[in-house]
C-alpha cells in the first residue's frame, strides 16, 4: 500500500489506471471509494467517477496526525471484483 501526505485543507484527486495491467478485454462497470476508518471530520470522497478503465476521486477534510486508507472497489463486465487501496496521513503545512 502507497503513503501519500495530505494538508487538512486539501482537496486531492487521485486515480487509479485499471486498464495498464489489468482488465485485458474488460471494462469496468462499477467503480466505488471508501475510506476507512469513517470518522466525523475525517477523509471524504467528495466526488468519483470511472470512464471504463481507469477511475477517479477526489478527497477533502481530514484531522492533522491521522492515517486514512482510501480503497476503490471496481466490478468488471465479465462480473470480476477488485480492490486497490492507499493511505493517506493527514498533516498540517
Amino acid at each position: 500500500m502507497t503513503l501519500y501526505l495530505k494538508a487538512p485543507q486539501a482537496r486531492v484527486d487521485y486515480r487509479i489506471d485499471w486498464g495498464a495491467r489489468h482488465l485485458g478485454p474488460w471494462l469496468i462497470t462499477d467503480s466505488a471509494w471508501r475510506v476507512e476508518p469513517v470518522a466525523e471530520d475525517g477523509l471524504a470522497v467528495l466526488a468519483q467517477a470511472h470512464d471504463g478503465r481507469v477511475s477517479s476521486v477526489t478527497v477533502t477534510g481530514g484531522v492533522s496526525g491521522h492515517i486514512y486508507d482510501l480503497i476503490n472497489r471496481i466490478t468488471l463486465s465479465n462480473g470480476e471484483v477488485d480492490e486497490r487501496a492507499v493511505s493517506f496521513r493527514v498533516e498540517a503545512r
